[in-house]
């Protein structure tokens, strides 16, 4: 089964437009089409549908094929756009590529329409992976730098390449001040971590589980993390770097430490009544405090 083809073709002849259907046939496609000669027909027709290319003649009675690139060029459409003519100078080529046509091609040499056309078609479809490919890496970027959490690239020997919002705000420290700079500056000296551990773990391809830890912040202060590595690989797979993203846990730690104050409170208080409880029911029983309370 052969590659499918949606053509829309700006053509007044129809033995023309066999032809070009014919060749294209012959080179494996599966061609729908749809002839029109008219500005009206084409503007009609590329409201109605999406084509995968437009085969367009130069001069048509009513019509000419400058005329249908502009009217093409207004829908911005990134479709191939092949101009398929008759006697045509090489002025004229030069003047409708110049002006947007991706090719132009004879119709005494329709030998080269279908690799024409297939080396458009494979052109757009790069075209279109780099437009997702672009817009996702925009996507993540935005995601990235909108975060609340602080996230921060670096190489694998610890050198800071990425610093986003969230890092700014938790840290103190402008990306400029940081990018470049050893991730170890963020450790307390008195909490230093195995970071070589931990990216010789990545590189090997093993799971850092999320810890906890201590960062330090541009004034001096700690502050409390939740933290989270990530490999950065690239397009071999290869593991170059590692994200991480850290979480500010102060207030939750703060407010764990509370209740488990609270519990050790409410615990002694409950063990100091039950030992007055206790207290208090031995000297019920015991005879001699009877006699006392007698005499």
């Amino acid at each position: 089964m052969g590659e499918s083809l949606l053509a829309l073709i700006v053509e007044d002849s129809i033995d023309d437009t066999y032809f070009m259907v014919r060749e294209l046939q012959r080179a494996g496609f599966v061609v729908t089409f749809e002839r029109v000669e008219t500005a009206a027909s084409m503007g009609a027709a590329l409201e109605a549908r999406s084509w995968d290319i437009i085969l367009c003649d130069y001069a048509l009675p009513q019509f000419d094929g400058r005329a249908a690139l502009s009217l093409f060029r207004e829908q911005q459409l990134d479709i191939p756009f092949i101009v398929v003519s008759g006697a045509i100078g090489e002025e004229r080529v030069a003047d409708i590529i110049k002006a947007g046509a991706d090719d132009c091609v004879l119709k005494d040499k329709l030998a080269r329409l279908a690799p024409a056309v297939t080396r458009e078609l494979r052109g757009a479809e790069q075209r279109r992976i780099r437009r997702q490919t672009d817009f996702r890496e925009r996507f993540l970027a935005s995601l990235v730098e909108s975060c609340d959490d602080a996230i921060i690239g670096k190489t694998l020997d610890g050198t800071i390449i990425s610093w986003n919002a969230g890092a700014e705000r938790l840290y103190g420290y402008r990306a400029s001040e940081m990018i470049g700079r050893p991730v170890a500056a963020l450790f307390p000296p008195n909490r230093p971590e195995l970071l070589p551990d931990l990216m010789e773990k990545l590189k090997r391809g093993e799971t850092v589980l999320p810890y906890e830890s201590v960062r330090r912040r541009k004034d001096g202060s700690t502050v409390e993390v939740a933290v989270t590595i990530s490999p950065i690989r690239d397009h071999a797979g290869r593991v170059i770097g590692a994200s991480t993203i850290a979480r500010d846990i102060s207030r939750f730690k703060r407010e764990e430490n509370e209740r488990l104050m609270l519990i050790r409170d409410l615990t002694n208080a409950l063990n100091q009544m039950r030992g007055l409880e206790q207290k208090g029911g031995e000297e019920r029983t015991n005879p001699d405090a009877i006699s006392r309370d007698a005499g």
